[in-house]
């Protein structure tokens, strides 16, 4: 095999791609003419009637992006398949979200997941938590919209400024037309379009590299069937507990806490159907990750004697995928297309939920506490309008990745970095009764503090090669006469790579942990940090807390008796349900509804903060809010 590029896209690769773009600005127009008299809220969560079907589609498609498409094989194929452990992760994060979490926000009939922050704490701690949230996405999001587009740029020729606007465009274009019932049903056509785009790839992928059998034996000879590597060392990149245990936490905190799944959840007709989503989705997750991990076994069977990352054929791991695929499909005319088309369903997924969410949340958050008599007609037109500055926020971002270098790599991992303090702090709040505001608060900052430190520092002195060397790769089958390439048991660059400098104990030890442990170094310092503090500063009671703001994790287990769970629940009489009116929806859980929400922000009004929860009733009811009987 010579050094040259697979090949390039012809007119036909161009048509199927752009009929993505057409189908989904299509979808966009749809629900723009069909729900046209339909209030703000109803644009912004879909008038909570949704049903779990493409609600857990489009939950798969949002957390599936590009950047897993192309990433996921190429790690497979440099690291072997212990990739496949993330199913393990992702079955208890689908667990925690469904049990844990989405109870306690659907209960409380919010729109935005951050307002959950004030009523269980203060304002300041919401608006520093919406803020976190608001950064972090559009600096994820250009990154997810220009590292696939780059990849593909340099591998098929596939016109980089064009796909980065194009994605911009249209992503905004039926967010705004269209809101949230439009993104999930997108959503869900996109889902597909990635399931079909990588079973081509599987498919002839596996009969060009010789069949399963054959594709089993060379990665078995390869040690990439090598998955259960039971090191306890944190230090180690991939291990079943650094996946295992940490990418649970990784992936808790950017899926269980995030308004763009929250705000999914909470669209739903009820919370059965919420939870069905959630586990219906995990089937997803599950389906894209063997894609995933079967594509890079394949694409390490068809390469085993010739690497085209060692041999210089292409110049970043992320190209693989591509490159592979131009090689097996580009005598295909419309192939190559089709999974272009799968990556950027990734990536169109990925940015629509975020600007949605993005736009979600500074709505509620913000706009709507400054101006409180917004007539229904100005709300829907704010939210469009939010929706299309916020596309061309993470647009822009998309174009400034591509002139900061390193920040590309430093993008990817704020996901982790913030998320582990934001679970921490929304499980403060729903698993410990105790914790007060001033709690909530400092245990954000010092979270913030130490995973930023660790995330920051790692990237500075990136990990000696003892902890992240890829398994070795072969380039024996592409040598050419008078070739200067040699036989290799690793990429040049790091087989290279030397230490120029002697290294400090902090950064072969404290910047050295695995990257998937960012999150839980978040997490368990935001949740020392707060309990600490708020026992320092006069813990709240826990009567003082509405018991539908807490979901103690003993009612998790089934099997526990009445008794053992009351002996847990620390004086907080989960047994008390939220009134109901003629108006309200009650779900199977019991009744609740948006009076009770209410009634919490009109006693934060007026009542400091240490009374009991039932003499703040009277104070409710002073306020001028009485109930109905």
């Amino acid at each position: 095999m010579d050094n040259k590029r697979a090949g390039t896209f012809v007119s036909w690769d161009y048509v199927v791609f752009a009929c993505l773009f057409v189908v989904s600005s299509g979808i966009g127009v749809f629900f723009a003419v069909k729900e046209r008299k339909n209030p703000s809220a109803d644009f912004l969560v879909g008038g909570r009637q949704m049903t779990f079907g493409p609600v857990a589609l489009s939950l798969t498609a949002s957390f599936m992006s590009a950047v897993t498409v192309l990433g996921a094989p190429s790690d497979v194929y440099r690291f072997g398949a212990s990739f496949i452990i993330f199913g393990v992760a992702y079955t208890f994060v689908v667990i925690a979200t469904a049990e844990l979490f989405v109870p306690v926000f659907y209960r409380s009939r919010i729109t935005s997941t951050y307002e959950y922050l004030e009523l269980r704490f203060c304002r300041g701690v919401r608006v520093a938590a919406t803020l976190i949230y608001i950064v972090q996405t559009i600096l994820y999001t250009g990154v997810v919209v220009y590292a696939p587009a780059l990849a593909l740029n340099q591998v098929t020729g596939f016109n980089l400024w064009g796909s980065i606007f194009a994605t911009g465009v249209v992503c905004t274009f039926y967010c705004t037309l269209g809101g949230l019932k439009a993104v999930v049903w997108t959503d869900a056509f996109q889902m597909v379009v990635m399931v079909v785009g990588f079973l081509t790839v599987l498919v002839q992928g596996t009969q060009r590299a010789g069949g399963v059998a054959s594709v089993w034996d060379v990665a078995n000879k390869g040690n990439r069937l090598d998955v259960f590597d039971f090191d306890f060392s944190p230090l180690r990149r991939h291990t079943f507990w650094t996946i295992s245990v940490g990418g649970t936490f990784t992936w808790l905190g950017i899926y269980g806490v995030n308004q763009s799944t929250i705000q999914r959840c909470i669209s739903c007709r009820t919370e059965t159907h919420a939870r069905l989503a959630l586990y219906f989705n995990l089937l997803g997750l599950l389906t894209i990750l063997v894609c995933a991990v079967s594509s890079g076994l394949i694409m390490y069977a068809f390469y085993t004697h010739c690497d085209p990352w060692t041999a210089g054929s292409i110049t970043a791991p992320d190209q693989l995928m591509p490159y592979f695929v131009m090689e097996v499909l580009g005598e295909f005319p419309g192939l190559p297309g089709l999974f272009v088309a799968c990556a950027f369903s990734g990536t169109l997924s990925t940015v629509a939920a975020s600007i949605n969410a993005l736009a979600t949340v500074t709505y509620e958050d913000f706009v709507k506490q400054c101006c409180t008599n917004l007539s229904t007609k100005a709300s829907g037109w704010i939210s469009k309008g939010l929706c299309v500055v916020f596309g061309v926020a993470c647009t822009m971002m998309a174009v400034t990745a591509s002139y900061m270098g390193g920040i590309v790599q430093a993008a990817l991992s704020i996901h982790g970095m913030c998320g582990g303090p934001m679970l921490g702090l929304f499980s403060l709040g729903i698993i410990f009764p105790w914790t007060n505001s001033q709690g909530a608060a400092g245990g954000l900052i010092v979270g913030i503090a130490l995973s930023f430190w660790v995330g920051i520092g790692a990237f500075i002195y990136p990990a000696q090669e003892i902890h992240t060397r890829p398994l070795s790769l072969s380039v024996d089958g592409c040598l050419q006469p008078n070739s200067s390439i040699t036989h290799t048991t690793a990429p040049l660059s790091y087989q290279n790579a030397t230490i120029l400098s002697p290294r400090s104990p902090l950064a072969d030890h404290w910047y050295a942990i695995s990257y998937l442990y960012y999150s839980a170094v978040g997490f368990t310092a935001t949740i020392t940090a707060g309990l600490l503090i708020s026992f320092l500063t006069g813990h709240t009671r826990s009567q003082d807390v509405p018991p539908w703001l807490l979901r103690p994790i003993c009612n998790l287990f089934c099997f526990w008796s009445k008794k053992n769970r009351k002996m847990c629940w620390c004086g907080v009489n989960h047994d008390l349900k939220q009134n109901t009116t003629s108006t309200d929806t009650v779900d199977d859980e019991g009744p609740f509804v948006k009076e009770d929400t209410r009634r919490l922000r009109a006693i934060r009004k007026v009542q400091p903060a240490e009374n009991s929860y039932n003499m703040q009733e009277k104070a409710y009811d002073n306020a001028g809010f009485a109930e109905d009987k």
